[in-house]
């Protein structure tokens, strides 16, 4: 029988030992490293990051908007599907919800009865071209808000509410008000937004001036902008992928005239 000296027995149980802690530095060290794997944006600066974010929105053409945004003290829910010559969707305010529809510039809008109804007496748009029924008072707004219900009607370029209604439809004023944060860049956490891993860049310590979360997988498109003030949150999905547009058919719609009605 071969009897092993002591220092055989230490160099024996040593071995494994140091196996053991090269394992484990080797595995600390891959989760030391978030950005592993990833498209190596989580290693930039955060003024890198949100510039890297704003120059892939600037170059999709299309993409899902939806969230809440608050603005002059009306809060609005999104669900907007845009792209650079239209967009299609629904914006539901304190009141009402309402669908919009965008063609190039041709507008349109569709809502129930509840929306078009309003307290206003004039139930045509005040100069006479208007295509709903004449009348007075409630009854004349109410037969208004029943030939406009669930209609899509044409929004006159004329109309005040045309340019409100579009910035709704428009993917780059949205996409330009909505990414841009305020303040000094600090660098977040890392996370996961829709099962995609994501880097957080907030405009200063408390993101008084917004928090953006931007994709580490593929193109770094923003994947989530919270709005300073708790001005509203917003998810932004479904990037560069294509959807129908298309005009209603003319049985679907309404051409009110030169004015909508006061809602």
């Amino acid at each position: 029988m071969t009897v092993l000296r002591p220092t055989s027995r230490i160099r024996g149980a040593a071995l494994p030992l140091a196996l053991s802690v090269g394992l484990m530095t080797a595995l600390g060290a891959c989760a030391a490293d978030p950005d592993e794997g990833t498209n190596g944006v989580g290693r930039l600066d955060a003024s890198a990051i949100e510039q890297k974010a704003r120059t892939a929105a600037d170059g999709a053409k299309a993409v899902r908007l939806s969230g809440t945004l608050v603005s002059k003290g009306g809060t609005y829910k999104l669900n907007m599907r845009l792209k650079q010559n239209g967009a299609t969707g629904s914006v539901t305010t304190k009141n009402s919800t309402f669908e919009l529809l965008r063609v190039g510039d041709a507008l349109y809008l569709k809502a129930d009865a509840g929306f078009w109804e309003h307290e206003d007496d004039r139930a045509g748009g005040g100069d006479g071209a208007s295509s709903a029924p004449s009348g007075s008072g409630d009854d004349a707004g109410s037969q208004a808000a029943d030939t406009l219900e669930d209609k899509y009607v044409k929004v006159p370029e004329d109309d005040p509410s045309y340019k409100q209604l579009r910035g709704f439809t428009d993917m780059n004023l949205l996409l330009d008000g909505l990414i841009g944060l305020h303040g000094e860049r600090v660098k977040g956490d890392h996370d996961k937004i829709g099962g995609m891993r994501t880097i957080n860049v907030r405009g200063g310590e408390d993101a008084v001036g917004g928090s953006l979360d931007v994709s580490l997988e593929g193109t770094p498109f923003p994947l989530r902008f919270a709005r300073g003030g708790g001005a509203g949150v917003v998810i932004l999905s479904e990037w560069d992928k294509d959807f129908p547009l298309a005009e209603p058919e003319k049985g679907q719609t309404l051409d009110y005239g030169k004015q909508l009605p006061r809602t």
